[in-house]
C-alpha cells in the first residue's frame, strides 16, 4: 500500500469515527450548500475554468455521501442561479453541457443512490434550460421519483425570486379557478406552494468567504443557521462539515424553542478557530440578500 492510500485509509476512518460521535447528539433533517469558490478555486492553481467546475462535482457527490451517512435526509444545493446566465455563451453552454453529464453519471451512482435511496429533484425555471438539459432534468427526476428515504434538490436555473413569483402565481390560478378563497391564504399555504414544498433547512453553508445568500432560500431560511467558510468548494472537507454538525447541536436546544415559538432574535454569533477557517455566523435574517452575483459554480 502506497503512503497516499494509506493516509486516505486513516483519514477515512477518523472522518467514520467522528461521524459516529455526531450520530449521538441531533442530526439536521435539510441541509442546503451555496456551492461557491469553483472559478477562484481554478485560478489559484492555475488550471482551466471547467476544471474547477468538474472538481465541484466531485466535490458535490462527496459532500451529498457524507451528509447521507450522517442520516441527513434532505439535502439542497444551488448549483446555477438565473444569473448565471449573465456569463460569456462559452461558459454558460459548458455548464449546460457539463450538468447534462454530471445529472447522467448522479444516476449511475448504484452505490450512493440506491444505498440512500435518493429522490432527486431539479429546483428552478426549465424553461430558461436548453432543450436537452430539460430532458436529462425530466430523466433524473423520472427514475428516482420511487425512492422516498432521502432527498437531494438541485437548484438549477433558480433564484429565490423567482421561487417566490412562481408560488404567487400558483395562489393567484387557484384563486381565479375557485380553488382557494382569500381567506385561504398563509404562510403555510405559500410555503407549501414553493418548490421545496414546504421543507425549509436547518442548516445553510456557504464556502469562499462571501458572506450573504445570493437570492437563494429567502424565504426557507428564516429558521436556519448559516454557516460560513473561507474554504473554496472543492477544498470542502469532512471537517468543516463535522465543525457545522458540531455547532448546530450546540445550540440545538435553543434553536428548537425559538422556532417553537416562532421567533427568532435575529442573534448572530461569530465563533472561530486557531487557523481562521472554521469561520461561524449564526443565523441572522439580514443578510445583504439582494447581491446576486455570487461565484456559486
Amino acid at each position: 500500500m502506497s503512503y497516499s492510500n494509506f493516509n486516505e485509509h486513516v483519514m477515512d476512518w477518523t472522518r467514520y469515527f467522528a461521524f459516529k460521535v455526531l450520530k449521538i447528539g441531533p442530526i439536521p433533517r435539510h441541509l442546503a450548500f451555496i456551492m461557491d469558490g469553483n472559478r477562484r478555486w481554478a485560478r489559484q492553481k492555475q488550471v482551466n475554468l471547467k476544471e474547477g467546475h468538474v472538481s465541484g462535482f466531485e466535490a458535490l457527490k462527496k459532500a451529498l455521501s457524507w451528509c447521507l451517512d450522517l442520516g441527513i435526509e434532505i439535502v439542497t444545493v444551488y448549483a446555477f442561479s438565473i444569473e448565471n446566465f449573465k456569463r460569456t455563451k462559452d461558459e454558460v453552454d459548458y455548464l449546460m453541457e457539463l450538468a447534462i453529464e454530471k445529472l447522467n453519471q448522479l444516476l449511475e451512482e448504484e452505490e450512493l443512490i440506491k444505498k440512500y435511496e435518493v429522490s432527486i429533484r431539479i429546483l428552478g425555471d426549465w424553461n430558461l434550460l436548453p432543450q436537452k438539459v430539460q430532458q436529462m432534468c425530466a430523466k433524473v427526476t423520472k427514475n428516482t421519483s420511487h425512492y422516498s428515504k432521502s432527498i437531494l434538490n438541485i437548484c438549477l436555473s433558480y433564484t429565490s425570486r423567482c421561487e417566490m413569483t412562481e408560488a404567487i402565481k400558483k395562489i393567484a390560478n387557484g384563486i381565479d379557478q375557485g380553488k382557494l378563497k382569500l381567506e385561504d391564504i398563509n404562510e403555510n399555504l405559500f410555503d407549501e406552494c414553493l418548490y421545496t414544498q414546504g421543507e425549509s433547512p436547518d442548516i445553510i453553508i456557504r464556502t469562499s468567504g462571501e458572506r450573504r445568500l445570493s437570492d437563494f432560500l429567502l424565504w426557507q431560511s428564516s429558521f436556519s443557521q448559516l454557516f460560513f467558510f473561507k474554504a473554496l468548494w472543492p477544498e470542502f472537507s469532512p471537517w468543516h462539515l463535522f465543525w457545522t454538525i458540531l455547532n448546530y447541536q450546540k445550540h440545538h436546544s435553543e434553536l428548537m424553542q425559538l422556532r417553537d415559538r416562532n421567533l427568532y432574535n435575529n442573534k448572530i454569533d461569530n465563533i472561530t478557530d486557531s487557523n481562521e477557517d472554521f469561520e461561524l455566523i449564526e443565523n441572522n435574517n439580514n443578510n445583504n440578500n439582494n447581491n446576486n452575483n455570487n461565484d456559486n459554480n
